[in-house]
């Protein structure tokens, strides 16, 4: 008998050392791009949904509705009305540029927005987005109780 020339035979392992690399960097390259993806609009909402803020006599109240055609129309004042109108605009450009006039003549203005049910929620988005542009830092949502 003759003995084989070779005293390791072919190895059916699989080297698995170059895929735990590629993985490590894999994550480590998610790790770092996941923060990078989220985004949002910082608004300061009241920590109590069920009570009502209290309010100061002396600030600028203004009342922004999204209607359901996705034009927009306000109400500036002392206190929180929804029933009048001040001025509106068809699109959002004309919305910032007005109320960003209002904003910058006072800073204290208290912006409150109210949407139709049937607004397209991106165009509510928008309109929050242009309000924090022009330089908004109090933001409240108002709501209806349901009936």
């Amino acid at each position: 008998m003759r003995k084989p020339q070779c005293k390791h035979g072919p190895k059916a392992e699989m080297n698995v050392v170059p895929y735990i690399d590629v993985m490590l960097v894999l994550l480590v390259i998610f790790m770092v791009t996941a923060p990078m993806l989220t985004q949002g609009v910082k608004i300061e909402l009241p920590k109590v949904a069920a009570e009502a803020l209290p309010t100061d006599t002396q600030q600028q109240i203004l009342t922004l509705s999204v209607k359901a055609d996705g034009s927009y129309y306000w109400n500036l004042g002392g206190e929180l009305n929804t029933e009048q109108q001040t001025d509106s605009a068809l699109n959002l450009d004309e919305m910032s540029a007005k109320v960003g006039a209002v904003i910058a003549a006072r800073g204290d203005t208290q912006v409150y927005i109210r949407a139709d049910r049937d607004a397209d929620y991106a165009t509510v988005v928008a309109g929050m987005a242009a309000l924090q542009q022009g330089g908004v830092s109090n933001l409240g949502l108002i709501t209806e109780a349901p009936q």
